[in-house]
């Protein structure tokens, strides 16, 4: 088993990473009767898409011999009303990283190709931005 999550009244949830013990806290949003005090669920699969994203680059990054530093994004997520779904996330990936042109391209594509990409459906949109400064 990976998780284990708990309902923990108002709306809130904790979830337990069981190898590590780390927590989420969810909370429902308050455009859907909740406080919107944490992450929402939804939330966490549109941070979960860029951080699986840095993640995979990061791997690579090490295998090319690049230092992968200073590198953040900034992730907005868009619902739809009529099914209430995730209808687009977009991220903005900042990377500090002087790098040739090739390596980019290569980070980018890895990036495009992570687990959480592959696993969301297709109609989702997705706009993906990478800012090499």
């Amino acid at each position: 088993m990976t998780s284990k999550v708990y309902y923990e009244g108002n709306l809130r949830t904790k979830c337990v990473h069981l190898k590590s013990e780390n927590e989420i806290i969810t909370d429902a949003p308050v455009d859907n009767s909740g406080k919107g005090e944490a992450f929402s669920p939804t939330d966490t699969v549109a941070t979960a898409l860029a951080s699986c994203m840095i993640t995979v680059m990061a791997i690579k990054a090490e295998q090319l011999g690049v230092t992968f530093v200073n590198v953040s994004a900034d992730v907005k997520k868009i619902m739809s009303v009529n099914p209430r779904r995730i209808s687009k996330i977009s991220i903005l990936i900042s990377l500090p990283i002087n790098l040739s042109k090739e390596n980019k391209e290569i980070l980018e594509n890895i990036g495009d190709s992570c687990p959480v990409h592959n696993s969301l459906d297709p109609k989702l949109v997705r706009d993906i931005k990478y800012n090499w400064i």
